[in-house]
């Protein structure tokens, strides 16, 4: 992909995504500009649907994905998956990425600098799949879409048409089990915008 300069992308996500899918997954399969591909057993590009109408981001794969190169498969796939059906959404509604393609050494949280050499990737990946509705899962999602500006936690904001909203990342609900009726509050406060 080459070293991203300063902080505009746009004509780095704009010639990813004129050159289609194929080459956007190739992009993000060879890239080696950080630390995190050493590492890294496979890259993770997304699951789900190419024409969602809900798109799901988490934050980095952990080591179950890494294995298989699929996201959320581990633990708190599971609990995605919980809420994806709580949401009634079929398999063709939604897809999910994650803000970092390559796993950070011990599930640590991505770096700033990480985050930010991903980003033309994720960047891509929204403007191709073009959804109606983003859900951040978490904080480090929230950081890797919107940079400075601070979402309130189930609130959405529309941006060029598509509705954003941040919920809890699945993982919050194994560490934190009075977190669940909580996410289901934050989905239901929000059904509009998919339904």
């Amino acid at each position: 992909m080459g070293k991203v300069q300063g902080t505009d992308i746009s004509a780095l996500v704009e010639e990813m995504t004129n050159a289609g899918f194929g080459h956007l997954e190739e992009s993000i399969l060879q890239c080696s500009d950080c630390a995190l591909r050493e590492g890294a057993t496979n890259p993770v590009i997304m699951k789900g649907s190419r024409t969602p109408r809900v798109l799901f981001i988490g934050e980095a794969p952990g080591k179950t994905e890494d294995m298989t190169g699929i996201p959320f498969t581990g633990r708190a796939g599971k609990k995605l998956d919980e809420m994806i059906e709580y949401m009634s959404l079929a398999d063709d509604d939604y897809a999910v990425i994650n803000a970092v393609k390559c796993r950070p050494p011990n599930n640590r949280k991505p770096l700033k600098g990480e985050i930010e050499m991903c980003r033309p990737f994720l960047m891509a990946q929204i403007k191709m799949l073009d959804p109606q509705v983003i859900i951040l899962l978490g904080n480090t999602a929230e950081e890797a879409f919107c940079r400075s500006k601070k979402l309130e936690w189930g609130i959405p904001k529309v941006s060029d048409g598509i509705s954003i909203v941040k919920i809890y990342h699945p993982a919050a609900m194994i560490y934190q089990r009075s977190r669940i009726e909580e996410q289901k509050a934050l989905i239901d406060k929000n059904r509009q915008l998919w339904e």
